[in-house]
């Protein structure tokens, strides 16, 4: 039988993967943030986000706007105590405005986050921000990785090591070299892409056939979304100037030369990724565990059956990305829809074009993931003997 568990010599592997890969993102952050210019907060000017407690509801003038579902507007007048920050401790009296589209209801003893704009040695101004959220945030996510832990067992552990390299290539070494250093989009999604998805996959399935399998499928899997992607963007003229942030983007672009032309693949490359390296490693692991009980099978056998898994798979997984991208623009399709757009208006609108190419250009790249998956991991299974 297969060994449970990791021995000794495996997680000195993964252990040591993962600290070159940890390495890697340090020094991509490091250089990517070398020389960048800080924005300084001086003892007489600055803005900050800090938290406030709120003492006492001095007087609220709000009332409830039956033409808005019912929201709050108008003011209160609150009497804070700051928190956190150089001016904690600090007590002041502040007004709330409440308006439909900006209405954060203060309550006596609620925790607020709020702007502290100095305008002077000891001067400042206070007003509400939002709702202090970092706490529960913080506590979902705790939430998440624990079950995760308690579910999975030592390779739930192995997943959130991965997880948080993934999300740390991405935000820690990605992002700042597309701003700081103005690096193309495209070949440094898919640098940060190819370095999280194998790293992850070692953490996940170890330094095995099957790991190598699934990474090599998947990364061919993005690649092809992202060909899709860029050749649709060229023929129905959509780039990532059409992007919603696309002005502020250009804005920031003039600073420290990120490059907006591209952004759109970057994105559907980072979001297919997720769902072409779960299905890559359903294929990869049913291919070598049909391999460790059957070894007799042919490798036209094992890709057979691992293409009759991958078929399964397929289904419920397109479904998960389409309707994962219809969600994000559930918003503007309910406007579009009250306002009776023809069918002509509702297809040529940009929002719908590019959130089609990306369901579409990640459906076709997990689709893809199968096959490159599933002959990958037969050829090299055969070469090799079937683990025990």
């Amino acid at each position: 039988m297969r060994r449970k568990g990791f021995d000794k010599k495996e997680l000195l592997t993964r252990a040591l993967i993962g600290m070159i890969g940890f390495a890697l993102l340090l020094g991509l952050r490091l250089f990517a943030v070398q020389g960048r210019s800080v924005y300084e907060i001086t003892p007489i000017s600055g803005v900050e986000y800090e938290t406030a407690r709120v003492l006492d509801v001095l007087e609220d003038n709000t009332q409830v706007n039956p033409d808005v579902e019912n929201t709050p507007v108008g003011t209160q007048k609150l009497f804070l105590e700051i928190t956190s920050g150089r001016y904690i401790a600090d007590q002041v009296e502040v007004t709330n405005y409440l308006s439909p589209y900006f209405s954060i209801r203060a309550e006596e003893g609620m925790t607020l986050s709020v702007r502290i704009i100095t305008t002077g040695d000891n001067q400042y101004d206070v007003s509400v921000y939002n709702y202090e959220r970092t706490p529960w945030l913080l506590i979902f996510i705790g939430i998440f990785l624990l079950v995760l832990i308690v579910v999975g067992g030592r390779q739930g552990i192995s997943a959130v090591f991965g997880l948080l390299f993934t999300m740390g290539g991405v935000i820690f070494a990605l992002l700042p070299l597309l701003v700081q250093r103005g690096w193309p989009p495209v070949p440094t999604t898919l640098l940060i892409v190819a370095l999280t998805m194998f790293v992850s996959f070692i953490f996940i399935g170890g330094l095995h056939t099957k790991s190598m399998a699934a990474a090599l499928g998947s990364f061919g899997g993005v690649l092809l979304a992202g060909l899709f992607a860029f050749i649709a963007g060229r023929i129905v003229h959509i780039s990532g100037l059409n992007m919603d942030e696309a002005e502020s983007l250009l804005l920031t672009a003039s600073d420290g030369g990120l490059k907006v032309r591209g952004l759109l693949i970057c994105g559907i490359l980072i979001a297919a990724e997720g769902a072409i390296m779960d299905i890559s490693m359903s294929v990869a692991s049913a291919v070598d565990e049909l391999h460790c009980v059957n070894p007799s099978l042919t490798t036209k056998e094992l890709f057979r059956s691992g293409m009759n898994i991958g078929r399964d798979a397929m289904g419920t997984m397109a479904n998960t990305l389409v309707l994962a991208f219809a969600g994000t623009g559930l918003n503007a399709m309910l406007l579009i829809y009250a306002y009776d757009a023809s069918f002509e208006q509702l297809m040529n609108a940009e929002f719908l074009s590019i959130e089609l190419i990306r369901a579409i250009a990640g459906s076709l790249g997990m689709i893809l993931a199968v096959p490159l998956v599933a002959f990958l991991s037969a050829r090299i299974l055969k070469r090799e003997k079937p683990s025990r």
